[in-house]
């Protein structure tokens, strides 16, 4: 097929939480937005892929072969990559997403769902650093939020601990170790592992996750449903099996 006859995928550039703020300048991801293509037969059969499906690396496969734009995969923040795949569920299955709460059937048009607004004040534009007093003991933290490839060599690390332990729950703490880059100014990887496991009160360790959850960027996943007794309340869009198997 001659150059001029090559089929043309259709794209569209998808906003990133984080508006790029958390990356280095030289870091194609600073730009804010990043390119995606619609998803064709060949994306369908990543997804059907019982390899990928079995490691848990179906969903990561789909972006990496869905993202145009020239990025470095395990440098996207978490929050930013949870826009990537709302974006590719509406390129590939349109926008609206049926789920069951509570023995009753819900649609969501996630064309409607809006990234949270962020404090770019507490940005340091180019720099993945924050600041956190923990409420009760006063110690101040500096951590950054994880990465695709922070959450890959978390899963590692936690497999090989579990591996020497199998009745060990290291999640909470791993996280913490990963997150957290100083404790009182001191960078040290040995203060800060023995901070988490010895010294970090777990009221203290909630209120640093609560922190987290409120103020990093991320897309807003909560969704409004009336229960039973027509009260109506805030969930987050749970992301089951039909999200990218609608026919599942």
């Amino acid at each position: 097929m001659s150059d001029e006859k090559k089929f043309k995928f259709p794209t569209e550039m998808v906003d990133l939480p984080s508006k790029g703020l958390v990356y280095p300048e030289d870091n194609p991801l600073s730009k804010g937005k990043i390119e995606m293509k619609y998803m064709t037969a060949k994306e369908e059969d990543i997804l059907t892929n019982q390899s990928y499906i079995k490691n848990g690396t179906v969903i990561d496969e789909l972006l990496k072969t869905l993202i145009v734009s020239k990025i470095n995969y395990n440098d996207l923040i978490v929050g930013d990559k949870n826009a990537i795949m709302v974006a590719a569920r509406i390129l590939g299955y349109g926008k609206n997403y049926s789920f069951t709460y509570e023995g009753e059937e819900h649609t969501v048009d996630l064309s409607s769902v809006d990234n949270k607004l962020i404090d770019e004040s507490a940005i340091t534009k180019g720099k993945n650093e924050f600041f956190f007093t923990l409420p009760n003991s006063g110690t101040e933290l500096t951590y950054r939020i994880l990465t695709h490839g922070d959450d890959a060599r978390i899963s590692a690390e936690i497999r090989g601990i579990k591996k020497l332990n199998k009745n060990a729950s290291p999640d909470v703490s791993t996280r913490l170790k990963h997150m957290i880059t100083a404790v009182d100014g001191d960078v040290s990887t040995k203060t800060i592992r023995e901070f988490v496991d010895n010294y970090m009160l777990a009221m203290d360790a909630r209120a640093f996750r609560e922190h987290i959850k409120n103020t990093q960027p991320d897309v807003d996943l909560t969704f409004e449903v009336e229960g039973p007794d027509g009260d109506v309340k805030d969930i987050d869009i749970p992301i089951t099996l039909n999200f990218f198997w609608p026919d599942a």
